[in-house]
């Protein structure tokens, strides 16, 4: 196969990005995509997901979604928008080619898969950083004799109505799906092991990554004050409800930890009311019950593991381990030095300003960088 000059591994929103704005340059490119179609990781999440992001913000590059679309998409409109870009910049992806390994040899960059190598000038990683499923053994995991699920494999709560089901985390998935079992029928209830932050999505007709965009221009310092006044507003609203909150403010939280706050899209109502549950962390399962750190038990029909993922790129590129932070992701888009030169990452950035716009403006960024390479 002849060499290529940008080699685009993975076929969702990052990937599309880069591949919009070279289309849109004259600059060659191909692209490669694990599965059988673009933005796959959308198709596969749960069906009640909207973007938490403001359609404003969260476009692809040089195409803004459809007039008629509500101000935070739905799953399913947002897939239809993907396709329709792909088509719009004629993208077409070379499917079913998953990466198993990415290596320096000279100038070049080798890039293999199952069946296929490849070669290219610059090879750009656009797989994300919930490429693998966390998906931690409980304690007594092997006596349970209920169902247990990665939130990746969750789709609705219509075969778990009038079943009991915990939901192991509170990030934005194990929130919104929480909230999505007890609509459906069951008993919901979540165990919250690490204290976290929860902001509404939206304030006084605003969404709050709007006021985010805002504020962020004043600095650290003055969006951690503002943060924090926010977020006594939250304080009040889970007294009682047994949600423990991080000390830190949303933005500071992010910035130390890496960890997002949680957009509130109505779980925390119905936790107030009673509907769903809160449990601490879990100390062991039996073949029918979780027992918690608290001593407490409860029967369990089913558990939804909503512990988030990994980026794993040290399992796919050779000698990635310095340039990669203690979370594992990259520590810049591209590298100066010689083995990395070449090499390009979108969509590991965590922003408090929201991911889909910053991988519209990472795109812009490493295509700049292209070019003034050539």
């Amino acid at each position: 196969m002849a060499i290529i000059e940008n080699l685009i591994i993975g076929a969702g929103p990052s990937g599309l990005s880069v591949a919009g704005r070279l289309r849109k340059a004259g600059i060659p490119f191909e692209i490669l995509e694990k599965t059988d179609s673009v933005g796959s990781a959308w198709r596969n999440h749960y069906d009640r997901l909207h973007l938490h992001t403001d359609k404003k913000y969260s476009a692809l590059p040089h195409l803004p979604f459809p007039k008629d679309y509500p101000t935070f998409i739905p799953k399913n409109q947002y897939i239809a928008y993907i396709d329709q870009y792909a088509d719009y910049f004629n993208i077409k992806p070379i499917f079913n080619q998953e990466v198993t390994a990415v290596r320096k040899s000279g100038d070049l960059w080798v890039v293999k898969t199952k069946d296929k190598v490849y070669e290219a000038k610059n090879v750009l990683i656009a797989t994300g950083y919930n490429r693998v499923p966390k998906y931690p053994t409980l304690k007594g995991q092997g006596n349970f004799k209920g169902e247990i699920i990665h939130s990746e494999k969750y789709k609705n709560g219509k075969p778990y109505k009038n079943k009991n089901v915990l939901v192991v985390g509170y990030g934005n998935s194990g929130a919104e799906i929480a909230l999505d079992l007890y609509e459906s029928g069951a008993k919901a209830f979540v165990s919250i092991r690490n204290p976290v932050n929860i902001v509404k999505r939206e304030f006084k007709g605003r969404s709050t990554q709007s006021l985010a965009i805002f504020f962020i221009r004043f600095g650290n310092t003055v969006y951690d004050f503002i943060a924090r006044l926010f977020k006594k507003l939250v304080l009040k609203a889970v007294e009682g409800t047994g949600i423990p909150i991080s000390p830190l403010a949303p933005s500071e939280q992010l910035r130390t930890l890496g960890k997002v706050a949680v957009i509130d899209v109505g779980t925390l109502a119905q936790i107030k009311a009673g509907n769903i549950t809160v449990m601490p962390d879990i100390e062991i399962l039996t073949d029918h019950e979780v027992i918690f750190k608290n001593g407490k038990k409860l029967p369990v029909d089913a558990i939804v593991m909503a512990t988030g993922y990994h980026a794993r790129l040290e399992e796919i590129v050779t000698d990635i381990a310095p340039i990669l932070n203690e979370r594992g992701y990259p520590k810049a888009m591209w590298f100066n030095e010689e083995s990395y030169s070449g090499l390009y990452f979108v969509g590991f950035n965590l922003p408090l300003t929201g991911i889909l716009r910053d991988i519209n403006l990472s795109s812009e960024k490493i295509v700049s960088h292209i070019l003034k390479g050539k």
